[in-house]
């Protein structure tokens, strides 16, 4: 312990920290009196005099530094350069005390020089670095979390637009903005319409981050601010760039930007402090984790906004590039799954959008994907719940077909068609560029690589091509059928084109109905201009398609019987044709084809063309100008509710009007808004309906035809399996005429139904006949 009063005296006058008065002087005895005072100290109580002097700098700093520090981070100003004074102010407090305790710091090493001793405090040695360590450890036991950061985002916010702005100025961009009247123009960097003060905030920036350098503060203070700060500008700079503009790449600008203007700002930053051979590989290290910051804000970006992009490829070309170069420096491809999979579930997969809609962003998905990850991995797992939803929909392959045949402006798979082939690719001819796939899109081991061929592709999502020929086969009868003009020209170029891809023997059904066009036009021909036939004798020309049945899909039944007058005239047609072909003759189906009718009012003619349907129905109006729904439909052999959607035709002409229930009468007068001039010499039907049978009611009837077989097999095997029946079936599948197979899903729907009629009995996984 210190002996007298009088050596603490002497204390304290080289240690004025702890007199009663704490004042710290920067000041104090001559050298020679120092001296003489410390060695009059024991050498046990050098070590109470320096734990005294630190004591007394630790609650200099906790009752009066650190509070008067933190006081100015408690209210945030409206004004960005308020706050950023009143942290510049701060800080430079701050220093004023770190340098008010040197000297006392000084001359405690002194002591440490003259004892010749070295013993740690805190574990350091070097007293500078103690103070650096005290003036932390005591302003961070008092942060005021979370006020302080907001008030040190605005001081390092507008020095960073102020330095932003400075970059726009040496390349030549506008700087300034106008304020709300549109007369005063401000400075782009610290808003001041009449005196920029940009320069003075550069000169403040770089001394306040000189002090926090020195004072080992900048990071830990200021750090996480500096760093949310940085991922906001490239955020929002990536975001005013890039948003909605697809058609150019934007990497390189990007790099050139994040180069110049963020890594340029942090070198001014920690070029403020003293020269470290540190500081060039900490920006560098920093360098890289802010690039990969850009790429991974810019790949976020870019997913997010990728079904757009799909929807516009290949216009988007370049931002698909883009992404693929992202993808391969970041670890994004599990969200892009994942957010790419929840846009197309949201605006694609619903009862709201139509199918065509789905197939058409499906094959820009296949284009697109493509170019982002050419192992094709990427597609089929993003595009998996698209396809499983194609399949729900009735109408997907028929839609598939009319695309595949439309030469409209949105015709893509009539241009896909064009191109010839179908791409196939060989693992070993590229086995040079070969790279694995992902992690993130790995698939089934076992799973075939899918073609690149998008054709290919949108005839597996339903199954199989036997089912793609047999809807094709069902929309080419529709479209010979419906223009009845004989020109095939067009079709046997689809047709052709198709077997390239689907070869020949798929086709071969279609090929013979296109054969029985052109023949129908040269028998027409043929027996229209031989007078022997007696066909040119006839009060009114009758035409015939006269298609090989088992080779045409089935078509919609629909009972009709035709005027005598009528059926009298293609009497003499079929005696014609069996005239010419000997052992052949025709089964009429009445109710399909279209009728030319020429209807004489009193005061006006029309001339329209309609179905047999309609011109039977107008043709007993000539007879009686009055009929009940009853009468009608003996008459006809048309059911009553089929009668009056038929009917309706003629009430949208103007030509019938319903008296009473049931009762319609002609009426030759044009009534209000109906049967006007400018009717149109070809009137369709407004249910546009397909002539063939419908796929349900094909394959109902095609599933019937293996009933007989199934009831053979439970017969003679007592019972069996669904897996064994349709094994078995299978062979018997494909022999028929559209070649299309049963699933064991629908064997069991069928199945299960047979059961519930009680024509089957289950039980056991087993299937058999009842007693």
């Amino acid at each position: 312990m210190i002996a007298s009063d009088k050596l603490w005296e002497k204390i304290c006058a080289v240690f004025p920290i702890l007199s009663e008065n704490n004042q710290v002087p920067s000041e104090g005895p001559e050298v020679d009196d120092f001296k003489s005072v410390i060695k009059g100290i024991e050498v046990e109580d050098h070590t109470f005099i320096e734990s005294l002097v630190i004591n007394k700098i630790e609650e200099d700093m906790r009752e009066n530094v650190a509070p008067a520090f933190w006081s100015e981070f408690y209210f945030l100003e409206d004004d960005p350069e308020k706050n950023f004074i009143r942290f510049k102010n701060a800080v430079a407090e701050l220093n004023a005390k770190y340098l008010s305790y040197l000297p006392t710091m000084h001359r405690l090493e002194e002591m440490r020089l003259i004892l010749n001793y070295d013993e740690p405090i805190y574990g350091e040695t070097n007293l500078l670095v103690i103070l650096k360590l005290i003036i932390r450890t005591v302003l961070h036991s008092q942060l005021p979390i979370p006020k302080y950061q907001t008030v040190i985002e605005e001081f390092y916010k507008l020095s960073f637009k102020v330095f932003y702005n400075a970059d726009k100025s040496s390349r030549g961009l506008p700087l300034c903005d106008l304020n709300e009247s549109g007369e005063d123009e401000r400075c782009g960097g610290c808003y001041e319409i009449e005196q920029c003060r940009c320069d003075a905030i550069i000169n403040d920036f770089h001394t306040t981050n000189r002090i926090l350098i020195q004072l080992e503060l900048l990071e830990r203070l200021a750090g996480e601010v500096l760093t949310s700060l940085i991922h906001k500008q490239i955020e929002n700079h990536v975001q005013e760039t890039c948003k909605g503009s697809f058609n150019q790449s934007f990497i390189s600008p990007l790099e050139k930007w994040l180069d110049t203007v963020v890594v340029g700002w942090l070198t001014r930053l920690y070029s403020s402090g003293p020269e470290s051979p540190t500081l060039k590989e900490k920006l560098n290290v920093f360098k890289q984790k802010l690039k990969h910051l850009l790429y991974e804000t810019y790949t976020r970006l870019r997913i997010d906004q990728l079904f757009t992009i799909i929807i516009d490829y290949p216009e988007s070309e370049a931002a698909v590039d883009d992404l693929r170069l992202c993808l391969d420096k970041t670890d994004l491809r599990g969200y892009l799954v994942e957010r790419l999979q929840a846009a197309l579930q949201q605006r694609l997969l619903h009862p709201g959008v139509n199918t065509p809609d789905i197939i058409t962003a499906y094959v820009h998905s296949i284009r697109a994907l493509r170019g982002l990850d050419p192992s094709g991995l990427l597609l089929d797992t993003v595009t998996h719940p698209v396809r499983q939803y194609l399949r729900c929909r009735e109408d997907t392959m028929r839609c598939v077909v009319m695309s595949l045949t439309d030469e409209g402006p949105d015709g893509d798979l009539a241009d896909e068609l064009a191109r010839g082939e179908a791409i196939k690719e060989d693992l070993a001819e590229n086995w040079e560029t070969w790279t694995p796939p992902h992690i993130d899109t790995v698939v089934k081991s076992n799973k075939e690589k899918q073609s690149w061929d998008i054709i290919s592709m949108l005839v597996t999502v339903y199954g199989s091509k036997e089912m793609f020929v047999h809807e094709y086969r069902n929309l080419l009868a529709d479209r010979l059928l419906t223009q009845y003009s004989y020109n095939t020209e067009k079709e046997i170029r689809y047709l052709e084109l198709l077997k390239l891809r689907f070869g020949d023997s798929q086709l071969h059904y279609c090929e013979v109905m296109l054969k029985d066009i052109h023949d129908s036009k040269r028998i027409n021909t043929h027996l229209h201009s031989e007078p022997n036939f007696g066909l040119s004798k006839q009060e009114f020309r009758c035409t015939c398609m006269i298609l090989s049945a088992q080779f045409w899909p089935p078509f919609k039944e629909e009972t009709l019987q035709l005027p005598q007058k009528i059926k009298d005239h293609l009497d003499v047609y079929t005696k014609a044709f069996e005239t010419l072909k000997g052992n052949r003759t025709l089964n009429w189906k009445p109710h399909l084809g279209s009728v030319s009718l020429e209807i004489e009012l009193k005061n006006r003619t029309l001339n329209l063309t309609v179905s047999p349907t309609q011109a039977a129905i107008i043709w007993y109006f000539q007879d009686k100008i009055q009929w009940t729904i009853d009468e009608l439909s003996s008459i006809l052999l048309i059911p009553p509710t089929i009668l009056r959607r038929r009917i309706a035709f003629w009430q949208s002409q103007g030509l019938i009007k319903e008296t009473t229930t049931d009762t319609f009468c002609l009426t030759e007068e044009p009534t209000t808004g109906k049967g006007l001039k400018g009717i149109p010499d070809v009137c369709e039907d407004e249910e546009t309906e397909s002539i063939t049978a419908s796929a349900h009611d094909q394959r109902e009837e095609e599933l019937q035809v293996f009933w007989s077989y199934i009831v053979g097999m439970l017969t003679n095997l007592d019972s069996l399996p669904p897996e064994r029946i349709h094994q078995m079936l299978k062979m018997f599948a494909a022999q028929g005429p559209t070649g299309v197979d049963c699933s064991l899903q629908q064997l069991k729907h069928f199945l299960d139904r047979k059961v519930r009629e009680h024509k089957l009995l289950f039980s056991g996984g087993y299937y058999k006949l009842p007693k």
